[in-house]
Order: structure tokens, then C-alpha cells, then sequence
């Protein structure tokens, strides 16, 4: 049995409606699994299999609004979201507020020592980080222009091997960006091929024939939220506001993975899907936001999850779990 865990970054739950774009994105895979779009409405927490809306095997399927304020005021952030779903902590209560973008420096022992990784490596059980990391980030690491991110670190701390061009141009590996694009845009003449979304999420789930723990992460909406991606670099999607029109293009490329995710699983196997803050789910909303964020688990997995209620029971979910 293994746990492939496709975190996506600024994915609140709110109900459908004009304010939402995730009520009107092209999503057929989420919309197979849970009836209708990934809103509010369709979250029933555990039930027996899927909507029956799809081709795909029917699994236990777990569908709930988690919270990710974890008790502090303030909007929720990418910083000590991260720790609280990597490590199990309420990480912005240790830190005393919510953090953005990195983890707080004081934390990052913990998160090294205590992570999902390093708790399953340590079982005798196998993790890994399925996205691959060019030689430009390291080099921008070691230059000190950028700073780790609680994955890299979390990594880090289990000894994990990190994957590189060579997985990815081997299907060994799962770009942030889903396609490849980015990595072949920094990287010219690295033979990096095009993929489609599908094919990402057959090459996602294939990783679980030899890992217990597959992680995978796309930061693609939370950039798509706060306008920070550039037209060329997604699909065309009419109608709607220029970041409406990203959110829309974002949430159909992660769908068409989490597709080929499915297709491919293994019937032992589970998909987990969940996010650390809101932001894409109301576009009326200038930041962030404080509403909950969906635990979706597909698998024989589901029932593991059916106690978690906010971002920090996701890490001894699946623990528990495997």
C-alpha cells in the first residue's frame, strides 16, 4: 500500500458561485470523484466509492473542509502551513503567528527532524519527493538569492535523494508546473520533453510502485491567486478576469494530473490531496484567505483521514495510515 500526496497550495473550500472560479474550471476528474465542482457543497465527508460519473475504478472516498487558521488570528501562510502539514505541528501557534513563504527559522530543525519523511524512512518504510530540481536551483541556494523550502527540508532531514533532469526526461519525476514548460525554459537544450497533464499523473503514480510515500507539490495556484503568472504560460481560458482566467487554466492542468493519477493507481494505493491556506476560491478576496481547505483522500486510505479536522492531523493521518 502506498499514499501518493499531492499538496496544492492556496485552495480553499468555498461554496460555489461567481465569486469562486473552481465552481466554473474545467475540472472532469474532480467533478467524476465528488459530483460537481470542488466547493463546499459537494464535501460529504467519507462515503463508499466514487460518484460513479467516470470510467475510473470506484474507491472509498474521503471529501472534507479541514481548517487551516489553527487557532491564530491573521491570515493563513505558505511558512508554517507547510511545517503544520510536513511535520504534524501547529506550527503558527510554536511560532506565535502565521508565517509566509518560508519556515521560520526556529522551526526548521523540528520540521527536519519530525517530518513525514523522516518518520516514514524511519519504519523501514521508503519516501520520496517526486519533484525534480534543475542544477539553477542549487546554484541560486548556494549564492544565497533563495531560501529552502520546508519540502527541501524536510527532505534533507530523511536523507532523501532529490530528482533532477535526468528523472524527468526518464518519467521518473513531476514538475511543479505540471508540463515541464518551466523547467525547459530554464534549462535550453536539456532534451526536458513536453508532457501532458495525464501522462504527468501516470509518471506521478507510477513512482508508488517503489515508495510507500510519493510527495508532490505545485505551487501553481496560490502564484495563479495573487496574478503571478504570465498569459504564455498557461493554456488559453476565455471569459472572466485576467487572475480568474489563471485560476481557471491552473486548476485544469492539476485536474488533468490528479485524471491521470487516478487512472493509473494501483487499487491498494490512495490519492491525498490538500492544500495549506485559501486564496483561489474567492477572487473578491485580496490575500489569502480563512476559509477551510479540502482533505480529499481516494483509496483504501480514506478511512484513516476521517478524524483529521485541520491542516496539522494530516501528517499522523498518514502515518497512521501506512
Amino acid at each position: 500500500m502506498s499514499i501518493i500526496f499531492v499538496f496544492i497550495d492556496g485552495v480553499g473550500l468555498a461554496p460555489a458561485g461567481p465569486d469562486n472560479p473552481l465552481a466554473s474550471a474545467d475540472t472532469p476528474a474532480l467533478h467524476a470523484l465528488l459530483g460537481g465542482p470542488l466547493a463546499l457543497e459537494a464535501a460529504s465527508g467519507l462515503r463508499a466509492g466514487t460518484a460513479g460519473l467516470s470510467p475510473l475504478p470506484a474507491r472509498a472516498l474521503l471529501f472534507k473542509p479541514i481548517d487551516a487558521t489553527l487557532g491564530l488570528p491573521g491570515l493563513p501562510q505558505s511558512g508554517t502551513g507547510h511545517v503544520a502539514l510536513l511535520a504534524g505541528v501547529n506550527a503558527p501557534a510554536l511560532h506565535g503567528r502565521h508565517q509566509p513563504h518560508f519556515p521560520p527559522v526556529a522551526l526548521r530543525p523540528l520540521l527536519a527532524d519530525q517530518s513525514i519523511f523522516r518518520r516514514t524512512v524511519a519504519r523501514g518504510r521508503r519516501a520520496t519527493f517526486a519533484n525534480p530540481f534543475g542544477p539553477g536551483y542549487w546554484q541560486a541556494l548556494a549564492a544565497r538569492r533563495i531560501r529552502k523550502s520546508a519540502s527541501v527540508i524536510a527532505a534533507e532531514g530523511a536523507g532523501l535523494r532529490f530528482r533532477d533532469g535526468d528523472d524527468l526526461r526518464a518519467g521518473r519525476a513531476v514538475s511543479w508546473d505540471v508540463t515541464n514548460a518551466a523547467m525547459r525554459e530554464r534549462e535550453p537544450g536539456s532534451g526536458i520533453p513536453l508532457v501532458s497533464p495525464g501522462q504527468a499523473g501516470a509518471n506521478l503514480a507510477g513512482l508508488a510502485r517503489d515508495h510507500e510515500l510519493v510527495f508532490y507539490e505545485s505551487f501553481l495556484p496560490d502564484l495563479a491567486g495573487h496574478g503571478r503568472l504570465a498569459a504564455g504560460d498557461l493554456p488559453p481560458v476565455a471569459g472572466g478576469s485576467p487572475v480568474e482566467r489563471q485560476i481557471r487554466a491552473v486548476m485544469a492542468l492539476l485536474d488533468g494530473l490528479i485524471g491521470g493519477v487516478l487512472a493509473a493507481l494501483r487499487p491498494a494505493d490512495s490519492l491525498l490531496i490538500t492544500s495549506d491556506h485559501g486564496n483561489v476560491e474567492s477572487v473578491a478576496a485580496p490575500a489569502h484567505t480563512r476559509n477551510p481547505v479540502p482533505l480529499l483522500v481516494a483509496g483504501p486510505a480514506a478511512a484513516a483521514f476521517a478524524g483529521v479536522e485541520d491542516i496539522a492531523g494530516v501528517a499522523g493521518a498518514i502515518m497512521a495510515a501506512l
